[in-house]
């Protein structure tokens, strides 16, 4: 961690237990400001491949989301969902492969990333924000998606009819939000009176308590094939949450289970790349 970084952590730190000592709720409300909002932003210069695209826009709920789509119109449309502090332009690596079989590839920055505006995202927003965004571009016939994207599409997937023929990709997906949250916890150490605040106005905004948010509950509901790459190495979503799926034997969903390649990694890796093309 860079000296920034770890003055950064302390200052929340600081300032979250200070709070505490007033009221944990006023300290679970900043906590959950400071859950729910990007702190950094990609650096990654604009791939070459995005010159050759045509820009998009909509808005939703507020936000106005900055995407981009490739040779379209055509028959089979994919759309390719980034993390959290992540972007659309990080996934380049997909695209011209996506294109030369024959794919109309969309993608979008999340609110509150990229280009996109806001300054704070939850999962209820981004899963309506990609609604919006299936509902304006699609029908996809598959989706591509990573760590916070990943829990959106699985959220997603649920609300929308589909059958076997739909393809699913969760490359690290946040398999379990109180998974997250916990580590959120214990990273800035706050204490059980807050989390039981947390806890509760996620209740409150959002009609459901944490463990709603789950790609593990969700995957009952799911009929599309799904290929799920997760490593032994990631630092951000256990793969230990993703075992338990894979312990569940859902005919329709298939492990890929690699060693090395991290949270970040991994869905740049050259060989995950073109298992991940070959099955959409």
């Amino acid at each position: 961690m860079k000296v920034a970084q770890k003055l950064l952590v302390a200052y929340f730190r600081t300032k979250l237990r200070l709070l505490s000592m007033v009221s944990s709720r006023k300290a679970a409300i900043a906590a959950l400001d400071l859950f729910s909002t990007p702190l950094r932003k990609s650096k990654r210069k604009t791939p070459p491949v995005f010159d050759t695209a045509e820009a998009l826009r909509c808005e939703v709920g507020g936000y106005t989301l900055s995407g981009h789509r490739w040779r379209s119109p055509s028959g089979k449309k994919i759309l390719i969902v980034h993390g959290f502090e992540s972007s659309s332009k990080n996934f380049d690596c997909y695209i011209s492969l996506l294109i030369a079989k024959g794919y109309e590839v969309v993608v979008f920055d999340a609110p509150a990333h990229g280009r996109s505006s806001g300054k704070r995202i939850d999962l209820p927003l981004y899963q309506q924000a990609l609604a919006r965004i299936h509902e304006l571009y699609g029908p996809f016939d598959g989706f591509i998606s990573h760590s916070f994207g990943g829990l959106a599409v699985a959220h997603l997937l649920e609300t929308l009819p589909h059958s076997d023929t739909m393809r699913a990709v969760l490359i690290a997906p946040a398999t379990e939000m109180v998974t997250t949250i916990d580590s959120f916890f214990r990273f800035l150490r706050l204490n059980g009176e807050v989390k039981k605040e947390f806890d509760q106005l996620i209740l409150e905004r959002s009609g459901h308590t944490p463990g709603h948010f789950s790609v593990r509950r969700a995957m009952h509901s799911i009929r599309a094939r799904v290929l799920w790459f997760h490593d032994e190495d990631d630092e951000l979503t256990p793969v230990a949450d993703a075992l338990v799926v894979k312990e569940e034997n859902h005919p329709h969903v298939q492990f890929r289970i690699t060693r090395g390649l991290g949270h970040r990694r991994i869905y740049r890796d050259q060989h995950v790349v073109q298992e991940i093309v070959d099955f959409i």
